[in-house]
């Protein structure tokens, strides 16, 4: 669940919490962080599954008038 390219470092998300009225220290911002890179990771892989989708769908449709 390594993420290469983490953006978003653990003292700017404890500020924008902060600055939303939420303090957490350096553990649990951690496990958000983990928490969030992993949604966004499920919901950029099901954004693929859904393209590959959508190009069969093409792929079928393009091919039919061809039979």
């Amino acid at each position: 669940m390594d993420f290469i390219d983490r953006k978003v470092s653990g003292s700017k998300a404890i500020a924008l919490l902060a600055k939303n009225g939420i303090e957490v220290d350096d553990e649990e911002v951690a496990v958000i962080l983990s928490f969030l890179y992993l949604i966004a990771k499920i919901h950029n892989r099901k954004m693929v599954l859904e393209d590959v989708e959508i190009g069969k769908e093409k792929s079928n449709k393009s091919n039919s008038y061809l039979a």
